[in-house]
């Protein structure tokens, strides 16, 4: 009888001690914040967002450069396409809110008329003044008009329809990156002023037969790194000149 009554007490502070291990708490303070975010040790566990972050960074394009330091076409485009393609239909639709948030923090964005970037004439407009673009009615000098030397003195809006979506680049004829698809006799300086861009062109080569060529037409929307992420810094009209 005692023995039976010491294997029952025995058995008994067996399952009271697999009860108690059952509900111990687990190392560490462990709880969950208001967003459900789980807390260990009073920190927050941001593996998700570190995961998102290494994931951002393997998407980052390793890229290759030119003997010019230029880089290579192939990788420009992998880089810049998908920003690219979101930026030229904005810019078709004249959606200038879309536009700025392109546009570089630090630097604004340069307006060129005729392919040669100058930084003495050419106007820059910062994000802010961007999102008004289309609303500002002031006129700006924009440079001079090629041949005749007048004034290119217009509203954002004019200088839009003559001097950035002077077409329907959207159907551009040839899309090149970091390759010079149309050239004038002016001095292409774009890759000496601007810090290791990407230059997208949109170029049409003609429209009226009896021109033979004379009225093609470009544009180019320029880039340049900022933080991880390429931001846009020039759109650079091109047409033949005299």
């Amino acid at each position: 009888m005692k023995k039976k009554l010491v294997l029952v007490a025995i058995a008994t502070l067996l399952v009271i001690g697999l009860v108690a291990c059952g509900t111990t708490e687990p190392s560490g303070d462990t709880s969950k914040n208001e967003d459900n975010t789980e807390i260990v040790n009073g920190e927050e566990n941001h593996k998700e967002e570190d995961n998102k972050e290494d994931n951002k960074e393997e998407e980052q394009v390793e890229y290759e450069l030119t003997e010019e330091g230029i880089i290579k076409p192939e990788f420009a485009e992998e880089i810049i396409k998908e920003t690219v393609d979101r930026l030229i239909h904005a810019v078709s639709e004249k959606d200038a809110e879309t536009i700025s948030d392109f546009v570089h923090p630090d630097k604004g964005i340069r307006f060129t008329p005729y392919t040669h970037v100058s930084l003495e004439d050419d106007i820059v407009f910062n994000q802010e003044e961007m999102k008004d673009f289309f609303k500002d009615e002031e006129v700006y000098l924009w440079g001079h008009y090629d041949g005749k030397g007048h004034e290119i003195s217009l509203t954002p809006a004019e200088y839009y329809e003559e001097f950035i979506y002077s077409e329907d680049f959207t159907e551009a004829e040839e899309i090149g990156y970091n390759e010079i698809l149309s050239s004038g006799n002016m001095l292409e300086n774009q890759f000496e002023v601007y810090e290791k861009p990407i230059v997208v062109e949109y170029y049409f080569s003609g429209f009226d037969p009896d021109y033979v060529g004379m009225d093609w037409r470009s544009l180019r929307l320029v880039f340049e790194e900022y933080e991880g992420d390429w931001k846009l810094v020039g759109m650079i009209h091109n047409q033949w000149t005299i």
